[in-house]
């Protein structure tokens, strides 16, 4: 009885935190449990005026959270283990005021630090609504990722694609 009771309470608990705060739920740190990550917005008015900081939290309070600047919150996305380390790497997409341009960041953590990946991805609104998702695996490739970034060039925005070796 007491493993049902405390079973729920677990259940109720993730599932009250999930409901509370929007974010993704992933093994950021390889220990083999899934954990919530999820954003905060710092001194941020709807016209972008101050710091304009995001911060990346995470339900277990071991990994450290670690901010974007400038950002207006954003997305966060899962993308599994793309560098083949055991633990899943997380993207951001920060929402802005303005433009169509911004970055997809790309993190990982390594030790306590979270670490860039790979350089911020330049996309356009446009590669977004194409589905064109800015970085996965390259299958062809051990160690590598297909990168598809958005280019201005011949007075047209382009998307280019090409595999970057990481680690």
């Amino acid at each position: 009885m007491k493993t049902i009771i405390l079973s729920f309470f677990t259940f109720f608990s993730t599932f009250h935190f999930a409901q509370e705060k929007e974010g993704i739920l992933g093994d950021f740190n390889g220990d083999g449990k899934s954990e919530y990550a999820y954003t905060k917005v710092n001194d941020c008015s709807d016209e972008c005026d101050g710091k304009c900081e995001t911060v990346i939290y995470f339900s277990d309070k071991n990994i450290k959270p670690f901010t974007i600047s400038p950002a207006k919150n954003g997305t966060l996305y899962n993308l599994k283990d793309l560098n083949n380390d055991g633990k899943d790497d997380i993207g951001f997409y920060p929402d802005w005021c303005t433009s169509c341009w911004h970055p997809l960041y790309v993190y990982t953590l390594k030790k306590d630090k979270w670490e860039p990946l790979v350089s911020p991805i330049s996309t356009h609104c446009s590669q977004w609504e194409d589905e064109k998702f800015p970085i996965k695996k390259d299958p062809k490739k051990k160690g590598y990722v297909i990168i598809m970034t958005s280019v201005w060039k011949d007075d047209d925005i382009k998307i280019i694609s090409k595999s970057v070796k990481i680690n």
